[in-house]
């Protein structure tokens, strides 16, 4: 299982802003987890046992057992990872922990891994290079209390779990029943928080009012242009374009939004002559090279964007489409807009 999960994730950034928010001094977390300074870049890369030595190191100087719950609540979504932006404006709560557990298997050696099973619905959260009794309590507390902050904010509801599972023995109990509501079981097989499934279908109250501003300004407006006027294969088109980053949609999710029918949906794009296999491939392209074109966004996050499972899935199809490294076209096309610009100014 370890194989396919590169050990090696970059700090996010909402965890030192987290820090600073309960005014602890990160530069002595640095120190005390013994690593180099660089970690406060952006693009340093650290392994499992980096990342949970820095989570230790936040126990220590902060001397607080609930100091993963208070990091977590006092984050929001100006702050939080290109994920979590997309996610508290989901469909609903099963919609935005998908996305979630998404992100994490891409972009960091951690797993979320959500099953539903009658009325439960359970997440669990492992860390593949790690034992499950040496992750930091405060790192198990922050990831579980993050999920509900993400259902509580979207619903606008204090969602409560029917259970919280942790594999560490008893510790602050209080603190931890008081800010989930529910009860909790310590010495676990695994780290695992359950909801109710009639709590995961409940609507967010952001839905589709700030995500299309945050990935795609006027998506709203042109996309509703085109459902009134327009080919059915460029209506799909713009669905496709608002689906894409909670995974790979599939024909059935985008007729039902086009109100027609999975058959109804092919004919038509049939006698338009596209098929739906071939629009999501040249979407997700031209998408791509929206997204290169913001050298603010990795690598890692145009792959989440574009519905991508893997990095390798993106880059693979990326050489196809042009023949090049999605890096190395990012290169050549910042390259050739400096050459455009100069060429204007002289």
């Amino acid at each position: 299982m370890t194989g396919s999960i590169p050990d090696k994730m970059k700090v996010p950034g909402a965890l030192w802003e987290g820090i600073k928010r309960v005014q602890i001094d990160r530069a002595e977390v640095v120190r005390r987890a013994a690593l180099p300074l660089t970690v406060l870049k952006d693009d340093t890369q650290i392994s499992t046992a980096q990342f949970f030595a820095l989570f230790r190191a936040i126990e220590a100087v902060s001397q607080d057992a609930a100091i993963g719950l208070r990091i977590a609540s006092v984050l929001d979504g100006a702050v939080m990872p290109l994920a979590f932006v997309a996610a508290q404006h989901a469909r609903d709560f099963r919609d935005a922990l998908n996305r979630v557990a998404r992100f994490k298997r891409l972009c960091t050696p951690e797993d979320a891994v959500l099953a539903e099973d009658g009325d439960r619905s359970d997440i669990v959260v492992r860390w593949p290079h790690a034992a499950p009794d040496s992750i930091p309590y405060s790192l198990v507390d922050a990831t579980m209390a993050s999920l509900v902050e993400l259902g509580r904010r979207g619903t606008s509801e204090r969602l409560i779990p029917i259970a919280l599972e942790l594999a560490r023995p008893e510790a602050s109990r209080s603190a931890l029943e008081r800010y989930f509501g529910c009860q909790v079981r310590f010495n676990a097989a695994e780290d695992r928080i359950s909801f109710r499934r009639d709590d995961l279908d409940k609507e967010f109250v952001t839905y589709n009012r700030d995500l299309l501003e945050v990935i795609a300004p006027e998506l709203d407006r042109r996309f509703k242009h085109h459902l009134m006027s327009g080919s059915v294969a460029e209506q799909a088109r713009w669905v496709l374009r608002r689906r894409l980053t909670a995974g790979r949609p599939d024909i059935r999710s985008v007729a039902a939004e086009l109100v027609m029918s999975e058959r109804s949906l092919q004919r038509r794009l049939t006698d338009e002559g596209v098929s739906f296999q071939a629009l999501v491939s040249d979407t997700r392209h031209q998408l791509a090279l929206e997204y290169l074109s913001d050298v603010s966004l990795t690598l890692i996050e145009v792959a989440y964007m574009l519905g991508y499972e893997d990095k390798n899935s993106f880059f693979r199809a990326f050489r196809q489409w042009e023949e090049q490294t999605p890096s190395e076209w990012r290169v050549a096309n910042l390259a050739n807009h400096s050459m455009n610009g100069w060429g204007r100014l002289r």
